[in-house]
């Protein structure tokens, strides 16, 4: 069912939910929260197709707020609000109400939002892109129990992990975060089956992502050892190394789709890694209405903690170097191994050689005296 009400108010719009509940044959509710979507009219759709989605696992009033300032004179003076309801099979497993605020109204969305609200439920506000500042601040954002941004909208995704740590406050969350959620799932159960004394890691991922950065700063806090950034072709994070004295634990998704579990012990996993709808991410962010600690731990650690080599050329030289130090330390320990066991087959053999050497060794440091002197 949809109704449409032109030059209305939020009296009239919760008199016209009633009597399409009534119609319907349906006069309880039976919503869980309140969803304030604050959209323009070009990502209203697909924020809308999201919110009816994740209705079908909580079912809610969605209240989706369209800003129309008006560009003259002489449409910024004119105050009217437009509504579009929509229930029954178009609103999803809920209500959803469309609010087109024209001139000056705009600028006071939350009187016309505020009558709408369920009572006695709890209000999510989202901002699929254009978030504010201080999302905590924001007239609609005060309102709310929980605000959802998506900093890959910004125009900096990855600068504005700054001004979600400065302005962060609880109940704040972002979907960047949300997207690493089966990353980091599967990177702790690894780690339970197998406890490894972890050295460093590699996050590998797209250039200007925020879900890579957030990855690695989640590590960082987490494992307490230097974490490296690593930027590949995408799409999103492709892979994790977590570097032990035993071997690499590896998870790596090269195509977005699925993913490769690689242990040192054990044979190669396949895992599911794909990557999620948006509807997929609302839906996950509205199971949980409190403040989320890790989120907040993560976003305030400053992106330069993240280790990030100059070029391709400085990577592959660490790695060589590296593969070199452990051979000489392999090449060492054998070379230590053989003495001991020629000391172990041939004592007598030992002894006389080392009494060989002292006298030698003595003459040469009394020569290096004298010359010194």
């Amino acid at each position: 069912m949809k109704i449409d009400l032109t030059n209305t108010t939020s009296s009239k719009i919760n008199a016209a939910l009633m009597e399409a509940r009534r119609t319907s044959g349906s006069t309880a509710a039976g919503m869980v929260l309140t969803l304030v979507i604050v959209t323009d009219e070009g990502s209203a759709y697909d924020a809308l197709k999201a919110a009816n989605d994740a209705s079908r696992e909580h079912p809610m009033r969605t209240l989706a707020v369209i800003k129309r300032a008006g560009r003259s004179p002489r449409a910024r003076a004119e105050t009217r609000l437009d509504a579009e309801i929509l229930v029954g099979s178009d609103a999803g497993s809920g209500e959803t109400v469309i609010l087109r605020m024209h001139g000056e109204l705009a600028a006071h969305a939350q009187s016309v939002v505020l009558p709408l609200l369920l009572p006695d439920a709890p209000t999510v506000v989202w901002w699929p892109d254009n978030a504010p500042l201080h999302p905590a601040q924001d007239p609609l954002g005060a309102l709310a129990q929980r605000r959802i941004t998506d900093a890959v909208t910004a125009e900096s995704p990855v600068g504005q992990l700054s001004q979600l740590a400065e302005s962060y406050t609880p109940g704040d969350t972002d979907l960047a975060w949300t997207r690493i959620t089966g990353w980091r799932s599967m990177l702790a159960a690894a780690l339970d089956q197998r406890p490894s004394h972890i050295v460093s890691a590699v996050v590998e991922g797209e250039s200007y992502n925020p879900s890579v950065e957030l990855l690695g700063l989640w590590l960082t806090n987490r494992l307490h050892v230097p974490v490296e950034r690593v930027v590949t072709g995408g799409p999103g994070i492709t892979a994790v190394r977590l570097r032990t004295k035993d071997g690499d634990v590896v998870l790596d998704r090269p195509d977005g789709l699925m993913g490769t579990l690689s242990m040192p012990g054990s044979p190669d996993r396949q895992v599911a890694l794909k990557r999620r709808e948006t509807s997929e991410l609302i839906a996950e962010e509205l199971r949980r209405l409190d403040p989320d600690d890790i989120y907040a731990t993560a976003v305030r650690t400053p992106v330069e903690r993240l280790r990030e080599p100059a070029n391709a050329e400085t990577a592959a030289a660490e790695r060589v170097a590296h593969a070199v130090a452990e051979a000489a330390a392999t090449e060492a320990a054998a070379t230590e191994a053989a003495v001991s066991e020629a000391a172990v087959a041939n004592p007598a053999r030992v002894t006389a050689d080392s009494a060989e050497k002292t006298p030698a060794k003595k003459t040469a440091g009394k020569r290096a005296a004298k010359g010194s002197a």
